[in-house]
């Protein structure tokens, strides 16, 4: 109930409480200043006909069921008690026999008129029943003046009466015209285009607020009118599927603009009539097509600049093995002696070059991978070759930095069936980055096993360990933690790779890491050759294997997985 309605009712409510308090008033003037006969007892009659309204004043605290009952329950007991009381319908106080009616045309006209009838009849019923039983004593006439003083009090209060509910129903019809103009000026202001349908799809009133280019001469067409005409047997197909199911939805262009959209929806009402409400989408449309082109256009470019790096990394990979080759060269003093301080700077010459040509290397893998251009080249080998190669092109750097690097490998062959040089590229960037991430006197553990039909490679590290914030963000390109040291030392395509090389094979990357006590990266790779599967081991590595013991847990801040995408 809208907040209009409550305030009538609230209204309506005073008033009927108002009509009782002028009913109290009146008898209970008249119950005080009437002197009975002996023979009589009308100033219990009186006492009795105020009663009712006495109850009346409920209304004014209440709305509820409970009052109204209240109210519409004491009228026929106090008029019947009247009435009984002063001789029935043969009394002074016959005329009494209307006041029910009266009082429940205060209560609610419309409502409780047929039951302030009732209550009439019942209460005379009563009373005639009374009298002939016996049970009603005819008392001594009290004169001509007061059966048409009581005539003349009911009339004046069922006249009353009446007024309040013309007037209630009066304020119900306009509250109504009112919340009918405002909702239809509502439709009218709106954006959309409503329709009433008839049970034959004919369109019989029209709501709109729609742009003044819309055809709104539509009221007797059909609705199927709206569409263009390729669209119409799909329009009348949406009113079938409306009639069946209740409800439908269709889109189509208007006749005399194709390039517009409409957005229809249709609703069915009873006796087969239908409502339907009409959008335009052309906005919608272009905007969607803005997006789906921009979209196009951004991937486009991501694949040129991939394509680009490729090509730009390759071509620098040439002049680069040259640079490296000439400056080896004269490291060596090849041909002849040199100044020390000339091979001093031919070794640097070298290691610079090396170190950027395994930036260009990491860029072009990445870059190939984005444009979907990198192929594994899968053969089968044994892993334990490309972990231990991977181990010996970074055992100088751990010496260098002082760090313990060791490795643990099963005596029998991990027999796989993978990419070789990926495999050893996973291993390679993982060794790196736990060497540059630990410091002097630390250890770097690498394990590598098999698990079923996947192979496991662990890298554990004693380093300073990844924040949860950088944890979230490693395994993209170019994202790099730690501080402006370590990221001075790469371009954040190491883990990123890594990743990447582990989701071409089918498998997943997972980082455990305590901030200030160090890290394990997981590979799991399904790439052991089917006939040289190991089982599945039923025990994790003891605190004895190359992992931190401290690293063992798996809780959810400092854990973090990566997935096959797609």
């Amino acid at each position: 109930m809208v907040a209009a309605d409550v305030q009538i009712d609230a209204r309506a409510r005073r008033a009927a409480a108002d009509w009782h308090a002028v009913w109290l008033l009146a008898f209970a003037i008249c119950a005080v200043g009437w002197q009975a006969p002996p023979q009589t007892d009308l100033t219990a009659a009186f006492a009795a006909a105020a009663a009712p309204g006495l109850v009346g004043q409920l209304l004014r605290w209440s709305g509820g069921r409970i009052a109204n009952f209240l109210v519409v329950l004491a009228w026929p007991v106090g008029i019947g008690a009247a009435l009984a009381l002063s001789g029935g319908l043969a009394g002074p106080l016959a005329a009494l026999a209307l006041a029910p009616a009266a009082a429940m045309a205060a209560l609610d006209g419309r409502r409780y008129i047929a039951l302030g009838a009732a209550l009439t009849l019942a209460t005379v019923a009563a009373v005639v029943l009374g009298a002939n039983a016996g049970q009603i004593d005819v008392p001594v006439t009290a004169g001509p003046w007061l059966p048409l003083a009581m005539l003349a009090l009911v009339v004046l209060a069922l006249a009353a009466a009446l007024q309040l509910a013309r007037s209630r129903g009066d304020e119900r019809e306009t509250r109504r015209e009112d919340e009918a103009e405002r909702l239809r000026t509502l439709l009218d202001k709106g954006p959309f285009l409503m329709l009433h349908l008839d049970g034959a799809g004919i369109v019989r009133e029209v709501f709109t607020g729609a742009p003044e280019d819309w055809d709104l001469a539509l009221i007797g067409k059909p609705f199927d009118s709206l569409a263009g005409e390729p669209d119409r047997e799909a329009a009348k197909n949406a009113i079938e599927l409306m009639r069946r199911t209740g409800a439908a939805s269709i889109g189509f262009a208007p006749p005399m603009a194709p390039d517009r959209f409409l957005a229809v929806e249709l609703r069915a009402l009873e006796n087969g009539e239908g409502v339907v409400l009409v959008r335009d989408a052309s906005r919608e449309r272009a905007y969607e097509a803005h997006l789906e082109a921009a979209r196009d256009e951004a991937e486009g470019m991501a694949q040129a600049k991939s394509r680009f790096l490729a090509n730009m990394s390759h071509e620098l990979r040439t002049p680069l093995n040259a640079i490296i080759g000439f400056s080896d060269i004269m490291r060596s003093k090849l041909f002849g002696p040199m100044p020390e301080r000339y091979a001093e700077y031919a070794g640097l010459i070298h290691e610079s070059g090396g170190h950027l040509l395994d930036l260009i290397n990491d860029v072009l893998d990445m870059s190939k991978i984005e444009a979907d251009r990198f192929t594994l080249s899968v053969e089968p080998f044994d892993a334990r070759e490309a972990v231990a190669a991977a181990l010996r092109l970074t055992r100088v750097q751990a010496d260098t930095a002082k760090i313990a690097l060791r490795g643990a490998l099963p005596p029998q062959p991990l027999d796989v069936v993978a990419d070789r040089r990926a495999l050893k590229q996973i291993v390679l960037n993982l060794v790196s980055n736990a060497l540059k991430f630990t410091p002097a006197g630390g250890q770097v553990n690498v394990l590598a096993r098999a698990r079923g039909p996947e192979l496991e490679i662990m890298v554990a590290d004693t380093g300073v360990g990844i924040s949860p914030a950088d944890l979230e963000r490693l395994g993209k390109p170019y994202e790099q933690a730690g501080g402006m040291e370590q990221r001075q030392q790469g371009t954040g395509l190491g883990l990123s790779l890594v990743r990447a090389f582990a989701e071409l094979h089918g498998g997943v990357m997972v980082i455990k890491s305590v901030l200030g006590e160090g890290t394990v990266v997981t590979i799991r790779l399904p790439v052991m050759d089917e006939e040289f599967r190991a089982p599945e081991p039923e025990t994790t590595p003891s605190p004895g294997a190359p992992i931190p013991p401290h690293l063992a847990s798996t809780r959810p801040d400092n854990v973090i997985a990566f997935s096959p995408r797609g």
